[in-house]
């Protein structure tokens, strides 16, 4: 809801300071992983398909969605956000190495314009090197191509109809329906036989007047959406169709795209059976008020709210539901609560493995201007406090399609580089970089340092710890063991007290 809010160009969202608190502490639930999610590890492979309400792969094993947002392509600059900064491989890295697996990447139609020309795209010292001259669309194939050979999925999503922004409905008079279809075919087609493309999210928050089972075709978001899931099938059957929902059903309203009360009088029906995912948006203050938030019951209420508007389609199994945006600034106490109960709702990997609402947190970007992102203003720097909320709910990866197998003969080594992010004198704040020097994949990997005073680990996100008077040892989480030649991996940790200066420390590989 208002979402010009939600697409700031300029003006970089300050990085807030947060006190960890139940992130971190959620954080450290993702360090035990149940037989189910360690299976999982190995899932992923090939196009996916449903059944009931979980996401399988081609050999049918259950998968989890658990990934990120990298929007800029529905914008002016026709291209994800960043690339003035930095290297898109290196920010397609660093989202696998924080455990995201798939990226939802919004677009507009405006890209199929032989006019439009992508910009703000950095190429001095070498970056970007291989997008020089392209257009939005052949940028976008590098970016799957990479995402595939890094382990991850995409979701496209048809975001606007052209840049300037939102649309209500999926047509306008500019960008009519048979523009939308025919542009959905076209991707659909492009990326026929590219299992990294899992589906295609048809439209981005529809909103009044758009309904659900009112049966006008020029309003009813149902039967358009079933008119173009159709048409997608019909020239890739193998892809995933997510369908939002709307804002109100029935004279109930909520979030723009976050209302899914109409599909159990009035599910989705297309010519391929289990294509299905339907998807939800959710949002807390820093995007607008609800009158949830204000209950005396909050956040007690919110199950019983999202059940209401779409949780109730998972727990009846009728179909998989995925969380395809929400995002907060976490500035409010209000907002740091909705989190921390929207993340217990989509059920802990550890506990439920893929059996799991799915979701794509709002957003990679810093330059959300009312939710901030993972990345902090420099595009660089990981907002840790955010990121460790999700610990708990983030999946396994899923196996590259590139990159090329090792045979024997590799050497497997590592190195870790320790930074103190941040020191008050009372405590701090700490970031280790675990880096793959040798020449084979490493599975796992083990950090040990031994401190000079009196400091103790108080919380740890994306690694688990043991710690024995001075000395500690840090062992990956389940979703950053694995780290290719040259790659990388990271984690964070608090502890008490500060000024304590940085250890010597030592990475062993296995």
């Amino acid at each position: 809801m208002f979402r010009s809010l939600r697409r700031v160009l300029c003006g970089l969202a300050a990085a807030l300071l947060i006190p960890l608190g139940a992130g971190a502490q959620t954080a450290r639930a993702a360090d035990t992983v149940t037989a189910d999610a360690t299976v999982a590890a190995a899932a992923g492979a090939g196009y996916w398909h449903t059944s009931g309400r979980q996401i399988l792969d081609a050999a049918g094993q259950p998968v989890r969605v658990a990934g990120i947002n990298w929007f800029g392509f529905e914008t002016g600059n026709y291209v994800v956000h960043g690339l003035w900064s930095r290297d898109y491989k290196s920010m397609i890295d660093q989202m696998r190495t924080l455990g995201y697996n798939t990226i939802r990447i919004p677009y507009s139609d405006d890209i199929f314009k032989s006019t439009t020309v992508p910009n703000s795209i950095d190429f001095s010292s070498g970056k970007n090197a291989d997008l020089q001259g392209l257009n939005s669309l052949q940028i976008l194939d590098r970016i799957v191509s990479y995402a595939g050979q890094d382990g991850l999925k995409v979701i496209l999503d048809r975001h606007r109809p052209d840049g300037g922004g939102q649309s209500a409905l999926w047509y306008t008079a500019a960008v009519p329906e048979s523009t939308w279809i025919a542009n959905l075919k076209a991707l659909a087609t492009r990326y026929q036989g590219q299992d990294t493309v899992v589906g295609i999210d048809l439209h981005n928050e529809p909103h009044d007047p758009a309904c659900w089972g009112c049966g006008d075709t020029a309003t009813d978001w149902r039967l358009a959406a079933q008119r173009a899931g159709n048409a997608v099938l019909s020239v890739n059957p193998a892809l995933l169709i997510f369908v939002e929902g709307v804002q109100t059903f029935n004279g109930v309203s909520g979030w723009w795209g976050g209302n899914l009360m109409g599909v159990g009088q009035y599910p989705v029906q297309l010519d391929v059976a289990n294509r299905v995912v339907y998807s939800a948006h959710d949002y807390a203050t820093s995007v607008a008020q609800q009158s949830w938030f204000s209950d005396p019951t909050f956040p007690a209420n919110m199950p019983g709210i999202w059940d209401k508007y779409w949780g109730y389609i998972f727990k009846q199994n009728i179909a998989p539901v995925w969380v395809g945006e929400f995002g907060t600034t976490l500035q409010s106490t209000v907002d740091q609560k909705w989190l921390a109960a929207l993340v217990s709702y989509l059920r802990p990997t550890s506990t439920y493995g893929a059996d799991s609402f799915h979701w794509t947190f709002w957003s990679w970007n810093p330059n959300s201007g009312d939710t901030g992102g993972i990345l902090k203003d420099d595009w660089q720097s990981v907002d840790t406090v955010k990121d460790g909320y999700l610990a708990s709910v983030k999946a396994p990866g899923f196996p590259g399609t590139g990159g090329g197998g090792g045979g024997g003969g590799g050497t497997a080594s590592c190195a870790a580089a320790y930074t103190v992010s941040s020191d008050w004198g009372g405590g701090f704040n700490a970031e280790v970089k675990v880096t793959n020097t040798g020449t084979t994949a490493i599975g796992s990997w083990k950090v040990t340092w031994t401190w000079s005073g009196a400091q103790q680990i108080t919380s740890m996100w994306n690694a688990s710890y043991t710690q024995s008077g001075t000395g500690v040892t840090a062992v990956n989480a389940s979703h950053n063991g694995a780290v290719p030649a040259g790659g990388s991996a990271s984690f964070g940790f608090g502890g008490t007290p500060g000024g304590g200066g940085v250890p010597s420390v030592s990475c062993t590989a296995v």
